[in-house]
């Protein structure tokens, strides 16, 4: 699309762009309006104006607001200015958000006179965080629906120097699962309150409702059945998608005192395998299928007609839940049970719906959950009854989770986004928000629509897969207050896109890890946001960025390296099953100002304005004539080079004789496109040329059916890589 500004965008334009004659001339002759008010603004006050005046509506097509966004910031420098903004807080909503409520109260009492308001003052009270963590999570204690069996002798004790990251709410002993299951007053819950809300792919017409008291009963219900079955520490673990029965059989393995091991459903036998038997789980629940837009996937599978993966994974006993209806269509075991016979082990007692929650110190663990494990073993991390508060907290601070909000994110109890999704809404009093079925067709669209949702989560490729499709036409998503994007960098592009669905709402974007229960870096509702980057530290998180020889650049400074994070994080991992934790975390990283900084892997570039884009890990950094730069960074640029591109992957690769890196581009192309090579290389090298450095070439692309990704959605650029020099050597040899 040709750089041309918003002041020569004419009604031939609107037209090409997808309006009828009559439809572009009067949205022409508003936009003249509003860039007439806004004369003399920058490009940031400008698309501000038009989005307040809600100038383009969600059913418009893309192109139009393709054309309206990129010609208003045609001329926009961000080496200059920083990235582009899209979405601004407004001062008196602010007020109302979770955090900047909070602000109005304690903001003049730990900033005193420097505290202005939520927007203004909102880097220094994130600042005091870091430096007074104790005030700020005793704030949050109060705000979510934390009870405790015996209180915390104080927030954090830092005297054990060989803890690094110190010993968080000391003494103090709860049963989380309760926390999530009881009424309280602050956040407002009662038993009448919509815990869940669901809907099945088979018949998505109906949205079903579970009360705050009916999960409760059905929780305590599994607990029960799990002590007729099972001693107490047990590692149990669930294989299925998020349904509402993994939702509690989840909540009623830590009501029990035992310990989820979180296993993604699309894992081969093998990876399931490695999973029970580094956690020695004593058993697993599973369904016999998954259901996929009519289709049945065997999961647990005893069947010689289907390739196996719960049974060839071998695991002592397996409970195992029906798809559909009530009986198991499948020939279980001689050691398994259905979930009708597992429940019919509580049939003797008078309330079989009531239980007496475990109570246990703070830093029990609660869920063992495992890396993408990409290389080797996966690392089996530990969630104590820690991870879940500090979860809970970035939602509400971050996200504004809210009494009354809907929150849907596709995704799985075997994935960290699995836990943190449920802990989010039910210590921060929302409605958890669960599609059976697959989140890539209209059904879910319709399902968001229907249910009222107001936060959705995404990851990047589903976002992607939305807009290319046009699934989501005719639906109205306009209840939604916000998006989340997380696993993956975000395409500006795609997040204009999902963003336009809902006036332009903010996409909250969020960086962590599964060792750290959380994100970060994060968006926030109290400041401008931009596609793609990350405006923030989340709260009480303190990081540096380093250079090449591990010296933090200054806070202010523009940059480029690799992330160092302050140890003092409550919910982070302070061991892991399988591994050394200090090695893997902290052997190696630099002392700062008496700290030893804990390692993460990002690449992150911190933009002129304090803005972050993470740049690829550690390992995906690349040196072009002597110039390192980072995969991500090439990829932006070179998915926006030619309309028929789908998504891109840059690899650089040592020439088999020596020599500099060469840059390689591996390139999925959209259904039905047909784009010669040559010519890709032509217009990827111009792009890069003209938006990163003059100096970089683009040696090679090879146009994919698709790349090769992790279980849980992350580009293998190593695989690519190593394809690469495979197919280098062939060619040496010739």
């Amino acid at each position: 699309m040709e750089k041309k500004t918003i002041a020569d965008v004419e009604v031939n334009d609107m037209i090409k762009a997808g309006l009828s004659m009559e439809e572009a001339k009067e949205f022409h002759k508003i936009l003249k309006q509003t860039i007439a008010e806004a004369k003399g603004s920058d490009a940031r006050e400008v698309w501000q104006k038009v989005v307040a005046k809600r100038m383009l509506m969600p059913w418009h097509p893309h192109r139009l607001h393709q054309l309206i966004y990129y010609s208003v910031y045609a001329h926009w420098d961000a080496s200059i200015n920083g990235p582009p903004l899209y979405w601004f807080p407004s001062l008196s909503q602010s007020k109302y958000t979770n955090l900047g409520r909070a602000m109005e109260i304690y903001g003049p009492k730990f900033l005193g006179a420097s505290y202005k308001d939520p927007v203004t003052s909102f880097r220094l009270f994130q600042k005091y965080s870091v430096q007074h963590p104790d005030d700020y999570w005793s704030i949050i204690l109060r705000e979510l629906s934390i009870v405790f069996h015996e209180v915390p002798k104080c927030i954090i004790d830092t005297t054990n120097k060989s803890k690094h990251g110190g010993k968080w709410l000391p003494g103090s002993v709860l049963n989380i699962a309760e926390c999530c299951l009881q009424p309280s007053s602050h956040p407002r819950k009662n038993d009448d309150s919509v815990a869940i809300v669901w809907s099945d792919e088979s018949d998505n017409s109906k949205v079903n409702h579970m009360t705050l008291k009916e999960l409760r009963e059905q929780v305590m219900l599994v607990a029960n059945a799990l002590d007729a079955t099972f001693a107490k520490g047990d590692a149990i673990a669930i294989d299925m998608p998020m349904t509402v029965s993994a939702v509690v059989i989840y909540l009623a393995i830590v009501l029990a005192g035992f310990v989820v091991v979180s296993i993604a459903d699309s894992f081969a036998a093998k990876e399931i395998a490695s999973r029970l038997r580094i956690s020695d789980a004593k058993a697993i629940f599973t369904q016999d299928y998954i259901i996929r837009g009519g289709r049945k996937f065997p999961l647990y599978s005893f069947s010689p007609l289907f390739c196996s993966r719960v049974v060839e994974a071998n695991p002592h006993k397996a409970i195992v839940i029906p798809a559909i209806g009530s009986d198991v269509g499948i020939e279980l075991r001689q050691q398994d049970l259905s979930w009708e016979d597992f429940l019919s082990s509580v049939n003797h007692l008078l309330r079989p719906n009531y239980y007496c929650p475990i109570y246990q110190p703070v830093d029990s663990i609660t869920n063992i959950l495992f890396s993408s494990g990409t290389t080797g073993e996966p690392k089996a991390i530990l969630w104590t009854q820690l991870s879940p508060i500090r979860c809970a907290s970035d939602a509400w601070a971050h996200i504004d989770i809210q009494v009354g909000d809907v929150y849907c994110w596709p995704t799985n109890l075997g994935w960290v986004m699995g836990p943190i999704l449920l802990y989010s809404c039910f210590l921060n009093g929302a409605t958890l928000a669960l599609f059976h079925g697959s989140p890539l067709g209209r059904g879910f669209g319709k399902f968001v629509q229907d249910a009222g949702v107001t936060v959705l989560g995404t990851v990047p490729s589903l976002v992607k897969a939305w807009k290319s499709t046009n699934c989501t036409e005719g639906l109205d998503w306009t209840k939604i207050k916000s998006f989340c994007s997380t696993g993956e960098s975000s395409n500006v592009d795609d997040d204009l896109w999902l963003s336009s669905r809902a006036y332009y709402k903010p996409i909250i974007e969020c960086c962590g890890g599964t060792e750290l229960a959380s994100s970060y870096i994060q968006g926030c509702p109290l400041q401008p946001q931009a596609f793609g980057a990350f405006s923030t530290a989340s709260m009480t998180t303190g990081f540096v960025i380093l250079d090449e020889n591990g010296v933090p650049y200054p806070d202010d400074q523009p940059c480029v390296g690799e992330v160092g994070l302050f140890p003092l994080y409550l919910g982070a991992s302070d061991r892991l099953l399988n591994a050394d934790h200090y090695k893997v975390y902290f052997k190696g990283m630099p002392m700062f100002k008496g700290m030893h900084l804990r390692r993460h892997g990002d690449i992150l570039k911190r933009t002129v304005g304090g803005y972050f884009i993470v740049q690829g890990r550690a390992d995906d950094t690349m040196n072009l004539g002597g110039i390192k730069t980072s995969s991500v960074e090439i990829e932006r640029v070179c998915d926006r080079a030619d309309e028929g591109i789908m998504e891109t992957a840059a690899i650089s690769v040592a020439p088999v004789d020596g020599g500099p890196e060469l840059l390689v581009i591996f390139v999925v192309l959209k259904k039905g496109f047909n784009v010669e090579p040559d010519k890709l290389k032509m217009k990827f090298s111009k792009a890069i040329q003209s938006n990163l450095n003059p100096l970089f070439k683009v040696s090679f692309v090879k146009i994919v059916p698709e790349f090769p990704r992790t279980a849980s959605n992350k580009l293998l650029r190593r695989v690519l890589r190593d394809q690469m020099k495979h197919e280098l050597s062939l060619r040496s040899k010739i």
